[in-house]
């Protein structure tokens, strides 16, 4: 066989090798991760990929956390989203309550999310809050006098109150 036949045929399966092993070990995602000040393990992204469990779903939202200075870990994140949350959005929430100074916890959070509520919505709602206005509602008085009526309705978040509460509808 001829020698340059066989370094390409090397060459294309160490190509191969490489990109299966880059696929199952998220190498940039972990030197991501460790640049950004968060500590996550190598294995710890190889056991999220077994626990089908997609890495970057997880890790993006905790360097964002770590960068805004809310105490969250990897484990949190990770049983939200094997739960069925969005933990981007949760996060996001988190975020943006601490900037606000509302205290909202991580579990309250993602109890709202996992109740089918809009975190973030709910915390932006709280801060601003929100103006309704009804359709007119016309009535007739005895005397023969029509009345009608249009009603503004603010509408103010009550974080703690808000799984189960009443919806915009």
């Amino acid at each position: 066989m001829d020698p340059t036949v066989t370094i390409i045929i090397i060459v294309v399966l160490a190509i191969i090798v490489l990109s299966v092993f880059l696929s199952f070990f998220p190498i940039m995602l972990w030197i991501a991760a460790l640049s950004s000040g968060v500590r996550v393990g190598i294995i710890t992204l190889v056991a999220m990929r077994l626990r089908r469990v997609v890495p970057s779903r997880i890790v993006n939202p905790l360097i964002k956390a770590t960068k805004a200075g809310l105490g969250l870990n990897i484990n949190q994140l990770e049983s939200h989203f094997l739960a069925g949350g969005n933990v981007d959005r949760v996060v996001n929430a988190l975020i943006a309550a601490h900037r606000a100074n509302i205290e909202l916890v991580f579990e309250r959070a993602a109890a709202i999310d996992l109740a089918g509520r809009d975190v973030l919505q709910a915390v932006q709602m709280s801060v601003n809050p929100r103006v309704i206005e009804t359709p007119i509602v016309a009535a007739v008085a005895k005397n023969g006098i029509e009345v009608k009526v249009k009603a503004r309705v603010t509408v103010r978040a009550n974080i703690e109150r808000l799984v189960g509460g009443a919806g915009e509808e």
